[in-house]
């Protein structure tokens, strides 16, 4: 079984909980509050900030050329493609890049960012990607199912592009390398005694990005 496979059987409440999240399920229907939708933007862009942060660390905890070519790409990626994209698609919702920087982080924001953070610090690249997997695969995940579920709403939903960002073949492609990354640095760096510390750590990422729709919804 693939290694984001296992981890996601180990924490199955966890997981349901956050891909089946109201957060999530108000996206489908279009009945989310705007005003909790923007209050996710804007932190989602304070934690892409810290997210190529984390693959800063991945460079600096590579040890072979893959790795290091791996991670400085997804930093590439991010501040140079994905920050812009983000900061364009938070233009149509009326929030400009200098409010949303001006912005305080939220509680739930730094929890799962300096924890993914520390999880680097303390470990090496196979902790980081595992409690980065939560969002890099799962958002995949939520798009796809989104996407896939009759009862999502089609016409006039405002939250139509987003699901479709998250739905599109580039981004599955994205959560597709990314399960099959930590695959490979399963092999490279891990071993049957190691499960259970990835289980904890994707558990505990599992929970703070259901965390963070609970932040987006209650707009806390």
């Amino acid at each position: 079984m693939a290694l984001f496979d296992q981890l996601k059987a180990q924490a199955a409440g966890e997981w349901s909980a956050y891909v089946d999240h109201p957060f999530v399920r108000r996206l489908a229907d279009g009945s989310l509050p705007e005003a909790a939708f923007r209050h996710y933007l804007i932190q989602d862009y304070l934690f892409l900030i810290h997210f190529a942060r984390a693959y800063a660390l991945a460079a600096y905890k590579s040890e072979t050329l893959a790795d290091l070519r791996q991670a400085t790409e997804g930093l590439k990626a991010m501040v140079e493609v994905e920050m812009g994209l983000h900061v364009q698609f938070c233009a149509d919702w009326g929030l400009s890049e200098a409010q949303m920087a001006a912005t305080p982080e939220a509680d739930a924001c730094m929890a799962y960012t300096r924890y993914v953070l520390e999880k680097g610090h303390a470990g090496d690249l196979l902790d980081l990607h595992v409690a980065l997997a939560p969002c890099i695969v799962g958002y995949g995940e939520i798009g796809r199912r989104l996407a896939a579920d009759p009862a999502t709403k089609r016409d006039n939903n405002p939250y139509g592009a987003w699901i479709d960002m998250y739905a599109s073949d580039d981004y599955q492609q994205v959560a597709r390398a990314e399960a099959a990354y930590l695959d490979d640095l399963f092999v490279r760096r891990g071993g049957p005694g190691r499960l259970p510390g990835l289980h904890t750590t994707f558990r505990q990422a599992t929970r703070l990005e259901a965390a963070f729709w609970d932040m987006g919804l209650n707009l806390s």
